[in-house]
């Protein structure tokens, strides 16, 4: 096995894989100090991604689009050295382009590919009880799910190529609308006379009742916005990709490009490195 990109989500996924996989795992990042941590779990150092690319199958969690073109695409990339009958999963959230793309590539070398973005958060990387969702062939997802099983509790076939990072957007996208209520709801609640303290407590026994809320209310709640998880920087630009998608189909996402807007704002306001709740900071100076 071979895994590139070892960062918030990757880092701790890798060392899942590391720990529960029966055969070696291959650990890749530019940054030295995350690779050396997946050694400390159970994995062996790759030198660079033409070592990477002589493993049988190969995941890659990066931060974006531009990263997935340029860890694939790029010269020295694994396009390039792939070999024969080698299976690439991409479990970054980028676009559907962008995984057509690379699919179309492999292929052309006698490689199988599959997009398999990961969701839920860090929490959940650390705890091998993510949710994948899958686009591939469909024999190609039935060679792959026992192995992002070892990363993930609900592994989900979704359909063709790009599917999955269908799925993931639109998940990311309902999920960060869902904070930016949840930020209303605070405000209002509030400014009202409720005590910040009960807002989530007395919604979670209500119809209200979410992910987001559980998740996401706790760090509203106490006004404490973490550095270490999922930042507003990367909501936006997955936001981006859900808004660009939508475009493309006609759909107006009136929503969503609200959300974006308020993300924007965060990232104005230099708090863009936090993790998305704090979209309630927008309200508090109001």
């Amino acid at each position: 096995m071979g895994f590139v990109g070892l960062g918030a989500m990757g880092g701790p996924m890798c060392a899942n894989l590391a720990t529960k996989s029966p055969v070696p795992v291959c650990a890749y990042d530019l940054n030295s100090a995350a690779v050396s941590t997946a050694v400390e779990k159970g994995a062996v150092a790759a030198t660079d991604l033409e070592d990477i690319a002589r493993a049988e199958m190969v995941f890659v969690c990066v931060p974006g689009e531009a990263e997935t073109r340029s860890v694939f695409l790029d010269e020295g990339g694994l396009c390039e050295h792939a070999r024969e009958g080698t299976t690439f999963i991409d479990c970054t959230t980028a676009t559907v382009d962008v995984n057509r793309e690379v699919a179309e590539t492999l292929r052309s070398l006698g490689c199988e590919f599959a997009d398999a973005p990961v969701a839920r958060g860090v929490p959940n990387a650390v705890d091998g009880t993510l949710s994948i969702t899958v686009g591939a062939d469909p024999e190609v997802f039935d060679r792959i799910a026992p192995w992002l099983g070892y990363m993930g509790s609900d592994v989900a076939y979704c359909g063709p190529v790009g599917t999955g990072t269908v799925m993931k957007l639109m998940n990311n996208m309902v999920l960060f609308e869902n904070v930016s209520a949840l930020a209303e709801a605070m405000a209002i609640a509030t400014r009202a006379g409720v005590d910040r303290s009960q807002v989530f407590d007395l919604l979670g026994q209500g119809s209200a009742d979410s992910f987001a809320l559980r998740r996401h209310g706790a760090f509203m709640t106490s006004g404490d916005y973490p550095d270490d998880r999922f930042p507003t920087s990367y909501s936006a630009k997955d936001l981006d990709y859900a808004l660009a998608l939508a475009s493309d189909l006609g759909v107006d996402a009136a929503g969503a490009r609200l959300v974006r807007e308020r993300f924007a704002e965060v990232m104005e306001r230099g708090l863009g490195h936090l993790y998305s709740p704090v979209v309630y900071e927008l309200f508090e100076d109001k």
